[in-house]
């Protein structure tokens, strides 16, 4: 299973994810794509991904090629994330045949309705998603 996770701003969230997938899915393949270099750098620094990437080119080819894409809600938004998702980024996202978790943030003039748990349960229950999908080996 091809796992491609995107982040942007400090990359927090996906550095959390990587390790999280790792953790739970040994055998995935992982790559982390920043949308910046301080993003790209937090995921290196978990040493648990595969490959890394940074920027809007590695966003879009690497949405070409992966099972599961995972990261804020904001990556398949176009000009979200302080504007660091292009929308040919959030295009890139959205139009993939690939299946997506996208992880649900009221940040940056967005309120996404019913989204009141805490953020770590939010990432838990996004874990355990990924970790079904990978025993199920639907993808």
């Amino acid at each position: 299973m091809r796992v491609l996770v995107i982040d942007g701003q400090g990359g927090r969230l996906g550095r959390k994810l990587v390790e999280g997938i790792r953790a739970l899915c040994p055998q995935a393949e992982i790559t982390a794509v920043g949308t910046n270099s301080m993003a790209t750098e937090a995921m290196l620094r978990s040493d648990c991904a595969d490959h890394l990437a940074t920027g809007e080119n590695a966003v879009i080819v690497n949405c070409r090629t992966a099972d599961v894409i995972v990261g804020p809600f904001g990556i398949a938004t176009a000009d979200a994330m302080m504007g660091e998702i292009s929308p040919a980024m959030a295009n890139a996202v959205a139009s993939s045949l690939a299946y997506r978790v996208l992880i649900p943030m009221n940040l940056c003039n967005t309120y996404v309705a019913g989204v009141a748990k805490s953020s770590a349960a939010i990432l838990e229950d996004a874990l355990a998603h990924i970790r079904e999908l990978s025993e199920k080996k639907t993808l």
